[in-house]
């Protein structure tokens, strides 16, 4: 019976055959179709992700907002590109197409990497972006061998305190204090924080109370202060800045920027003494930046605290990067429209991520035990241009002691480590590095200019090109030793201003922002 239908299905092949049928070779077709079929349906999953990839790339891309336009366009084209490649490739295979399916692979997993740290770019840029407020550490610090090592131990001791510098915060942290401890603490007030300290070196009081931002203050009077004292409690206060510069158009406009580098290892927005000082001032049109350094030394009136009275510009970080502002918006006479604040840290990620900077060097110098200590073996600095990296660089842009015009031509050095920074930033290579750049520098750099602001000026420079001119200059004065605001009535070292050096800089201001690019400029492109 068998053998006659399959007899009749071979004599008719048109009939339909029953169960029983078996074509010979049809079993392995069946399953090569099946196989083909599951093949393609891999293949059209993988390109649909492959397309949902691409698609989020771009929207992270978009997010970030710093990519112009026509760099836009090309990466939208390739990536469709791309896509229709494998698309076709499943669509008109004839066999398993697995190299068409290895690529899509590849190509989805460089692309949700690449959109995971696009995402954190755009974290980052809106970390550093847009400070809006100030923090006072206010520390108590007891002798090296005092037996207290929290608070609640020293609950019965005398504490110093001062009013005069910075008085409500203290007062603040005492009734803090007194709240934690629920009960009053015994204080003893002095006129000066030397005073305090000094007191506690004698015996008359057990723990001191005082802002952390003076210990560098303290350090100028006491030597090996910091190694004589330890602190057993900290009493952070938050202090909003007035940050109204959202109108300032930075592709379009003459502004100028403080930089202040500091020395913290706690919040970027601790107040501190601030080591450098750098007012820059750029003019979008012309592609002019002026670097104005001024020696942390300086002798100047710290406007709305000092009363008149004089104190070191380093002293003005203490109450501040706003006091900073203020102090040298009106030693030159410009509108100091943001403030970034970087310490140590940043710069050696800067310059590592970057690859390193080629820095010029007015003299050659072995950097010095101050210099060296905690960062390794003394740096050989020749006179010419010097490749640093991040370590490197900052070794360099701390020296003081070895170089001729000790603290001026340091503040040089940092001018001649900030023009090498900005020549590899307005470089091709920005594109490449700008990821790594954003996300290194993400809680050691903090600005007041906001996240569109920053957006807009890297897409204006990745659209428009084209040279910079970066002029530098340096105010100098005379040595001197006085007293300071800050610092009690022991006389400290400082910089009396010189008049003609001040306003040779206030010229140079005026030339910026009426559009003229200065002579002797040196170029980054």
């Amino acid at each position: 019976m068998k053998k006659k239908k399959y007899k009749a299905a071979l004599d008719n092949p048109a009939k339909s055959l029953n169960k029983y049928s078996k074509v010979p070779g049809r079993e392995v077709n069946d399953k090569t179709s099946t196989k083909m079929k599951t093949s393609k349906l891999i293949g059209y999953i993988l390109a649909a992700v492959q397309a949902a990839a691409s698609v989020i790339m771009v929207v992270m891309v978009l997010m970030l907002d710093m990519l112009p336009m026509k760099y836009m366009l090309p990466i939208i084209l390739v990536l469709v590109f791309l896509w229709a490649v494998v698309f076709v490739s499943q669509l008109k295979a004839k066999k398993k197409a697995i190299a068409g399916k290895v690529f899509s692979v590849f190509m989805s997993l460089v692309l949700i990497i690449g959109s995971f740290y696009v995402f954190k770019a755009n974290g980052a840029v809106k970390k550093i972006s847009g400070g809006e407020y100030k923090i006072d550490s206010i520390v108590v610090a007891v002798r090296k061998d005092d037996k207290a090592e929290s608070i609640e131990e020293a609950a019965d001791y005398v504490f110093g305190v001062q009013y005069k510098l910075k008085g409500d915060n203290i007062r603040d942290a005492v009734t803090t204090i007194n709240d934690e401890l629920e009960s009053e603490i015994a204080v003893q007030e002095y006129n000066s924080l030397n005073e305090q300290a000094q007191s506690l070196f004698d015996g008359n009081v057990n723990a001191i109370i005082y802002n952390e931002g003076y210990t560098g203050i303290l350090e100028e009077t006491f030597e090996g202060y910091s190694e004589s004292v330890k602190i057993i409690y900290t009493h952070s206060i938050k202090t909003l800045l007035e940050n109204d510069v959202s109108e300032v158009d930075v592709t379009d406009n003459t502004f100028s920027v403080f930089l202040s580098g500091i020395d913290v290892y706690g919040p970027i927005e601790t107040n501190s003494r601030s080591d450098v000082n750098i007012v820059v001032t750029v003019n979008t049109k012309t592609h002019q930046v002026l670097l104005i350094t001024t020696p942390r030394d300086f002798y100047v009136e710290l406007p709305g605290i000092s009363g008149g009275m004089r104190d070191k510009l380093t002293h003005a970080g203490i109450y501040g990067v706003d006091a900073s502002i203020a102090t040298l918006s009106q030693l030159y006479d410009v509108d100091i429209d943001f403030y970034a604040r970087v310490n140590f840290t940043s710069l050696m990620e800067i310059v590592d991520v970057l690859g390193g900077v080629d820095v010029y060097s007015e003299y050659a110098f072995v950097t010095s035990d101050d210099t060296n200590w905690g960062m390794g073996e003394a740096l050989n600095v020749q006179q010419g241009y010097n490749t640093f990296n991040g370590k490197q660089a900052l070794m360099f842009s701390r020296e003081r002691i070895n170089i001729p015009g000790g603290d001026n031509q340091r503040g040089k050095n940092q001018q001649a480590v900030i023009t090498a920074i900005i020549k590899k930033m307005v470089s091709p290579s920005m594109l490449i590095n700008a990821n790594g750049l954003i996300n290194s520098v993400s809680g050691n750099v903090e600005t007041s200019m906001s996240q569109d602001q920053i957006q807009e000026l890297i897409k204006s420079q990745l659209a428009e090109g084209g040279a910079w001119n970066i002029y530098s200059v340096a105010a100098y004065g005379a040595d001197s030793s006085e007293v300071c605001f800050s610092g009690g009535d022991m006389p400290l070292s400082v910089i009396w201003p010189d008049e003609a050096s001040v306003n040779e800089i206030k010229t140079l201001v005026d030339r910026v922002e009426q559009g003229e690019v200065l002579e002797g400029s040196e170029q980054a492109q």
